[in-house]
């Protein structure tokens, strides 16, 4: 059997006492996680949910999110994990794209949970802290995992690029399994004892894969923090004795900066991982001389589970570098034809391992684009040195990185097309001292039109998460283009004041 779910179960044999989910007073032992997975499992089987059938997750960083994801697959369902900023039109797409049958909501997202859910025509469930826990006595445990093959699906991720609609990227019990087993053993080095901080989202990759699974594939505590604050997060690595913190740039660059960080006492810490962009050398070495602590940076997608490269703690570490390699998995620079690039050249990373996805959800087409040979073509382009090591440098598509999220700029144009005044749209990154990037959106209005920027931004604020919308628009008279008339975005020019 290869469940991904069977993690939690051998855990809970190993470690029934131990602490396996916290969240500030609320605890939860290894026991406490498998039985309560247990009746979610019972739970499904009572809503008529069979193996393969999609389970969506619509929740914050809270011990419910655990409870369901290996509920659900324990049960043998496809978990679909959601952003809980994420709007009514986006829910419902992915609803829709997915096909799940059955979606459970945070208490906060309720209405925008519904209304969803209601026009995807799929069942939804609320999920409010004591609600959840009266429901869950009443459904009769299913104890044993159902079983599933390596290929399997598990988890879909959805993920985009810069054209079309986001893609479901499959991830099978196979893939999350041996992701969280390598990156539990070879980098984190976890042991039962350790408190892993959890303020990287759960329905994110990074978070559930280097955060969740691997805690439990060690028999480790996961504390959760459902929003990040750098105040809330000193408390809490104080507090609980925290041995490994997990975050994107942005959250190191709060940490060293907060004012009140002298008078916490963070030294147990003993690792610090980064991912999701890449790390100033200057936050780096300043994080580590103000935390005595070595952060270690790596590299990864929601199509490769999603560790692909790593600067490995019994290697030398390299700032600025993604690393090489995991155990397992391989690396390669390609040109646009395929073929290698030769060593110091740039080309695009391609990567193929255990850690690869079974392919997007229904879209054979878009699986055969990014999986040409077996590897899988990222779309960041890098360098290796004599050393192996990578080093990113550039984005071949025109991803925007704002605090660790993806935002795609097509997906925010549409929705600026939407607008009656709005005739051209172009959304590009700009640089941000603390989120990485910001979003920005030139627009060009319809002959007579007269609706503002702030009008504009209005419009994106109420139809897009928040971290997606722009946070400044600005008019111009045209938009540069192609000779084939293909919007140009990188020649977008943003004004000066926008501009570091």
């Amino acid at each position: 059997m290869a469940n991904l779910a069977l993690n939690l179960v051998e855990a809970k044999h190993g470690h029934p006492e131990r602490a396996a989910v916290r969240l500030d007073d609320l605890l939860l032992t290894y026991d406490e996680l498998d039985e309560r997975s247990a009746r979610v499992a019972g739970l499904l089987a009572a809503q008529g949910v069979e193996p393969g059938d999609r389970v969506a997750l619509l929740l914050p960083n809270v011990p419910q999110f655990p409870i369901l994801y290996y509920g659900a697959l324990r049960a043998g369902a496809v978990v679909v994990p959601m952003n809980p900023l994420l709007k009514a039109r986006e829910i419902e797409y992915y609803l829709q794209d997915s096909g799940a049958r059955l979606l459970f909501a945070w208490e906060t997202t309720v209405a925008e949970a519904t209304k969803g859910a209601e026009a995807a025509e799929a069942g939804h469930i609320p999920v409010a802290a004591a609600a959840f826990d009266r429901l869950l006595a009443e459904q009769s445990p299913q104890t044993p995992v159902v079983s599933r093959a390596d290929d399997d699906t598990a988890v879909i991720l959805y993920t985009s690029g810069t054209t079309g609609k986001p893609k479901g990227a499959e991830l099978t019990h196979a893939n999350l399994r041996r992701n969280a087993r390598v990156t539990a053993t070879t980098l984190l080095r976890l042991e039962p004892g350790d408190v892993v901080m959890g303020c990287l989202p759960l329905f994110h990759s990074f978070g559930q894969t280097c955060g969740l699974n691997a805690a439990v594939d060690s028999g480790a505590c996961l504390t959760l923090v459902p929003r990040f604050d750098p105040a809330k997060a000193l408390e809490v690595i104080q507090r609980d004795r925290v041995t490994v913190f997990e975050g994107v740039p942005t959250m190191y660059v709060a940490l060293l900066n907060h004012p009140g960080r002298g008078e916490m006492d963070t030294r147990s810490l003993r690792l610090c991982v980064s991912g999701g962009a890449a790390l100033p050398a200057e936050v780096l070495r300043g994080f580590e001389d103000a935390f005595g602590c070595v952060i270690l940076e790596g590299y990864g997608l929601s199509e490769t589970s999603p560790v692909a490269s790593f600067n490995h703690p019994d290697r030398v570490r390299k700032p600025g570098s993604i690393g090489t390699p995991i155990d397992g998995v391989e690396l390669r620079l390609v040109g646009p034809a395929g073929d290698e690039v030769p060593a110091g050249e740039v080309g695009e990373i391609a990567i193929r391992g255990h850690n690869l996805m079974r392919g997007y959800w229904g879209n054979e087409d878009a699986t055969r684009e990014a999986i040409p040979d077996g590897w899988f073509r990222s779309g960041d382009l890098a360098r290796q040195d004599e050393d192996g090591y990578f080093f990113i440098v550039d984005r071949k598509k025109d991803l925007i990185i704002r605090g660790g999220y993806n935002v795609y700029p097509r997906e925010v144009e549409e929705v600026l097309y939407e607008h009656s005044a709005v005739a051209e749209a172009a959304v590009v990154g700009l640089p941000h001292p603390t989120h990485g990037e910001e979003v920005g959106a030139a627009v060009v209005r319809k002959p007579g039109a007269e609706a503002t920027p702030a009008e504009l931004q209005a419009f994106c604020r109420e139809r897009l998460a928040a971290y997606k919308y722009p946070r400044h628009v600005w008019l111009e008279a045209a938009l540069p283009k192609t000779a084939t008339g293909k919007l140009l975005r990188r020649e977008v020019v943003p004004p000066e004041d926008l501009l570091p």
